[in-house]
C-alpha cells in the first residue's frame, strides 16, 4: 500500500511550480517501509542519456583530487565491522572516476569496481590511474563476478539511480562472502528540508513536492527509510549491522542553516541515510 505525496516536474520547480510548464510524474510513499518513488518511472532509451554527459562540461579540476578525508569514515567503519585483514577484497559499485577505489586500495583492500558511464570510466583510467582490468564498464544487470568473492561492497550514492534497487542489492549480495559487509548511502525519505519544502508548497495550495528528481539531474528515482532496509532484510539473508544519517548543507540562508542542521542531527532527519548490511 502507498499514498500519493504529490507530483514532480521534469525541471527545477522554484518557489511557484504552478507557473511552470513541463512533464510531471506522481510521487508516492510506501505506507509500510517509507520508500518514496515515482510512478510511473521515467525510463531513458539509453543509460548514457542520463549519465553520458562529457565530464569536462561540468567538472572542475579540483574534482579529480582525492581529499585526505575522502571516504575515510566509511573505510574505518568497514574495517571495524569486518575485523579487517590486509588483502580483503572490495568492490565499488558505481565507481565514478575511481576515488573510493583509490582510497580502499591505500587502506589495504584488494580493490575492484564497475561504472555504467563511459566518460566516467574513461576518466578513471586515463586521469586517475585506475588499472583497466580492475574497473569494468557496465550496469549492475550486465556485469559478472564470482559468488562469495568480496569481503566489502559499497553502493555510495548509487542505489537511488537504479530502477530495481531490491534486485540490485540481491545481485550484489551473491558476490559478497558470508559475514561480508555492504555499505549503502542513499537519500533519506525522512529529510527535514524536503518536509519543509512540501509544507511550503501546500501553503501555496499546490500539490507539488520537492522529493526526488526522476526526470532531471541528479536523476533520483527513490528515497529510502531505515525501515525500507529492515523490511527487505527479513526475507533476504542479511541484517543491518550499523546505520547513520549525514547532515549535509541545506542550501538555505545561513541563519536558517545554523538552526536546522543541529535539529536534523538530533532528530535523525539528515539528507543521507547510510546503512551497513551484513550477509548471514
Amino acid at each position: 500500500m502507498h499514498k500519493v505525496l504529490g507530483k514532480r516536474l521534469n525541471k527545477s520547480q522554484g518557489r511557484n511550480p504552478k507557473k511552470r510548464t513541463g512533464i510531471s510524474t506522481t510521487i508516492c510513499k510506501c505506507k509500510n517501509c517509507g520508500l518514496i518513488f515515482s510512478n510511473p518511472q521515467p525510463i531513458p532509451f539509453d543509460l548514457q542519456d542520463h549519465y553520458g554527459v562529457p565530464p569536462d562540461d561540468y567538472w572542475i579540476e579540483d574534482y579529480f583530487v582525492v581529499d585526505d578525508n575522502y571516504f575515510q569514515g566509511e573505510v574505518k567503519i568497514a574495517k571495524d565491522l569486518l575485523n579487517f585483514k590486509e588483502g580483503m577484497k572490495s568492490l565499488d559499485i558505481g565507481a565514478g572516476i575511481g576515488k573510493a577505489m583509490i582510497v580502499l586500495e591505500k587502506a589495504g583492500f584488494d580493490t575492484y569496481g564497475f561504472e555504467a558511464s563511459k566518460p566516467f570510466h574513461e576518466k578513471a583510467i586515463s586521469q586517475m590511474g585506475i588499472v583497466p582490468h580492475r574497473l569494468k564498464l557496465g550496469m549492475i544487470e550486465e556485469v559478472e563476478y564470482a559468488e562469495n568473492y568480496f569481503d566489502f561492497i559499497t553502493f555510495g550514492a548509487v542505489l537511488e539511480h537504479l530502477y530495481d534497487p531490491s534486485d540490485s542489492i540481491l545481485r550484489a549480495m551473491k558476490w559478497l562472502k558470508p559475514r561480508g559487509i555492504m555499505h549503502i548511502e542513499v537519500p533519506s525519505s525522512n529529510w527535514l528540508v524536503n518536509k519543509m519544502i512540501n509544507f511550503y508548497y501546500r501553503l501555496g495550495r499546490t500539490d507539488y513536492v520537492g522529493n526526488l528528481s526522476p526526470m532531471h539531474s541528479p536523476f533520483h528515482l527513490y528515497e529510502f527509510g531505515y525501515k525500507s532496509f529492515q523490511e527487505h532484510a527479513k526475507s533476504n539473508n542479511y541484517e543491518i549491522a550499523f546505520h547513520d544519517y549525514y547532515v549535509c548543507p541545506t542550501h538555505m540562508p545561513k541563519i536558517l542553516d545554523n538552526l536546522i542542521k543541529p535539529y536534523m542531527k538530533w532528530t535523525n532527519t539528515g539528507m543521507q541515510l547510510c546503512v551497513w548490511l551484513k550477509k548471514l
